[in-house]
């Protein structure tokens, strides 16, 4: 027996049951929600909408490549595949950019491949900083982020670091 099926019915039914109980006027709530969402939305909106143009402009012009390029000697040097470095500028800014760039190391290299492993773990092990500070920054109305910048990219890097660490350990490379 699947139960998979039948956790949205269970959760619904529990809700309704819930809200007849404590007699909450359940459409007040969700009209009240959706306006709280709706103001929450025209807040962060103009974070997102410049944060993803910045990722489409950084991809389109090339300076992408560029920068890949210059940093490709470093990132020998500690360890991370250079092909890795598109990745690596892209993550902290775009979930869905960094998710596109994995997949075409992943489809170019394999998945089994050293780079292709590098590149899945570093997609799981670090985070799209500045989209998650845009989204509940600007969501919770705070304006300077002080340390919070720094501390997380440089979260970012150890993630990358290890990633590749992480691989040449457990799978060699």
């Amino acid at each position: 027996m699947d139960f998979s099926s039948y956790i949205v019915p269970v959760l619904l039914s529990g809700t309704a049951l819930y809200a007849l109980v404590k007699q909450v006027d359940v459409y007040d709530a969700l009209i009240s929600g959706a306006g709280e969402g709706l103001g929450t939305l025209a807040r962060i909106l103009p974070s997102l909408v410049a944060l993803l143009s910045a990722v489409y402009m950084l991809r389109a012009s090339g300076a992408m490549e560029l920068l890949a390029s210059l940093l490709a000697p470093v990132m020998t040097r500690l360890g991370i595949p250079p092909e890795t470095v598109p990745l690596l500028l892209i993550r902290p800014i775009s979930g869905s950019g960094a998710l596109a760039v994995g997949s075409e190391l992943i489809t170019q290299h394999g998945p089994d491949s050293y780079i292709g492993r590098v590149a899945a773990v570093m997609l799981g092990s670090t985070e799209t900083t500045f989209y998650t500070i845009a989204v509940y920054f600007g969501a919770a109305g705070i304006r300077r982020t002080r340390y919070t910048i720094p501390a997380a990219l440089t979260a970012d890097l150890a993630g990358f670091f290890f990633a590749s660490l992480t691989v040449r350990l457990f799978f060699g490379g």
